[in-house]
């Protein structure tokens, strides 16, 4: 099991698409979304407003917008139609960034299909109809990666992004397993007794751990390689001289979403939540929970 996943890891930062990172770059990483329908197994409409204020704000402070997989469930649904039309708004927020050449999209394993250039074509005839040859060729350069290489400026040194189910044998390699009894079984259960889906690190402890341990395995054989992921739903940011595993957490913690800047050459665990006023009125703020702290320290 071991190999295997060792293997799909080393697969995954060799086929990676390379991103410069300059000094003068701002990056904003946010994964596991997890949009649904607005249904009651819907996680992410809870927090659909603050996502969508915080993505306004990178957009307006011109940043690169990096969504680390599982942008959209579609293991809990077939269809994705009712997805767009549910958060029309937060798609058109996207499609601005792709417009200014700022837009990574990584598949994680919920948005596994991704992989497939002709889904994701079919998918963009909805989000980005094109109303001419001009428009389709800008349109239509819309793409999904497993992997990202980020290029550090003035060094060799890079940072590997992408989703994290490359360390979890199920959810990677017998996903479509997994996108059953999820679909068909566990989601009932936890609807009807509150039984948590086993399939996933996020609500299964030891799955979690075992994810954390194969890419901190893969790191230490690999030249303390720096990685940036998401799909455990935990955060990690470690200090200087720890192994350097970032985790930028999820958009469906409780009133709150978690993410992972880069500005400056610094890196920053950031959260944006709902705060509440003393004469009763909210306001959306952002806050700092570790860092800035200098790329050179980690890789």
């Amino acid at each position: 099991m071991q190999t295997v996943i060792g293997h799909i890891l080393s697969q995954a930062f060799k086929k990676a698409k390379k991103v410069p990172l300059k000094k003068d770059d701002k990056f904003i990483f946010f994964s596991d979304l997890h949009k649904g329908d607005n249904s009651y197994a819907d996680d992410f409409a809870q927090n659909m407003a603050i996502y969508n204020h915080a993505l306004k704000h990178y957009f307006d402070e011109d940043y690169t917008y990096v969504e680390l997989g599982d942008g959209i469930e579609l293991w809990e649904n077939t269809s994705f139609a009712p997805i767009y039309a549910t958060y029309k708004d937060t798609f058109d927020l996207i499609k601005l960034f792709n417009l200014k050449k700022k837009l990574y999209l990584v598949w994680g394993n919920h948005d596994m299909e991704f992989r497939d250039p002709k889904m994701v074509e079919k998918i963009l005839h909805l989000l980005y109809t094109p109303k001419n040859i001009s428009d389709k060729d800008i349109y239509f350069d819309l793409k999904y990666y497993e992997s990202l290489l980020f290029e550090i400026e003035g060094s060799n040194k890079t940072i590997l992004a992408f989703h994290g189910h490359q360390a979890d044998y199920m959810n990677y390699v017998h996903w479509k397993v997994n996108r059953f009894f999820v679909r068909y079984f566990w989601l009932y259960l936890q609807k009807w007794f509150g039984i948590n889906d086993p399939t996933s690190p996020a609500k299964n402890y030891r799955n979690l751990i075992r994810v954390e341990k194969n890419l901190t395995k893969w790191i230490l054989k690999n030249k303390n390689q720096m990685i940036i992921c998401g799909h455990t739903h935990r955060p990690r940011f470690p200090d200087p001289g720890e192994i350097p595993l970032f985790n930028d957490g999820s958009c469906v913690h409780p009133d709150c979403i978690v993410g992972i800047e880069i500005v400056d050459l610094h890196i920053s665990l950031i959260k944006w939540s709902l705060q509440r006023n003393v004469d009763g009125t909210t306001q959306i703020e952002k806050t700092t929970l570790e860092g800035p702290t200098a790329l050179n320290k980690f890789v």
